[in-house]
């Protein structure tokens, strides 16, 4: 009877080791048809956040700011998304730490793009593709497209 419990009792451990396995080399755990309607909202929330950010083309920088007619880096991000139906914390840092990580080959539109120094996140904007993002980037400027102009950036996915 103890063999008998002990049985389930590893073939768990051996699907959950299994489970884990498949998620980290990029599997799904969802059944099937499932994750193509995930990744699908993913990317709808994604894309809606990335065209509410260009909206704000020309809006000014002000520190602190969330919206709606001005913005710092963290507050445009936060703004956009939460218009698209997500929801972010307030700093750069904080949204860093919620997103999903992701490499820079497997980027997308949407995502958060963050920058940083010694380990600590100092800016964030949302990719635009083709290796620009729109950003809030400092008092005396406004809301625009620019160039990613540095290597030391993260990506991450808004869940």
């Amino acid at each position: 009877m103890t063999a008998q419990m002990h049985v389930p009792s590893l073939l768990s451990r051996a699907g959950a080791v299994s489970a884990l396995t498949l998620a980290a080399v990029g599997g799904t755990l969802l059944a099937p048809g499932a994750a193509p309607e995930a990744q699908a909202a993913t990317t709808a929330h994604a894309n809606k956040a990335l065209s509410i950010a260009a909206s704000k083309k020309g809006a000014p920088y002000r520190y602190g700011a969330a919206g709606p007619s001005r913005f710092d880096c963290s507050g445009l991000t936060l703004y956009a998304y939460k218009k698209a139906g997500k929801s972010l914390p307030r700093t750069a840092q904080q949204q860093y730490n919620k997103t999903r990580h992701v490499s820079a080959g497997s980027r997308q539109k949407g995502d958060l793009v963050f920058f940083h120094s010694g380990g600590r996140v100092y800016h964030v904007g949302i990719y635009a593709g083709s290796g620009k993002i729109w950003h809030s980037p400092k008092t005396g400027s406004w809301v625009k497209l620019d160039k990613i102009w540095s290597s030391k950036v993260y990506y991450g996915r808004v869940r």
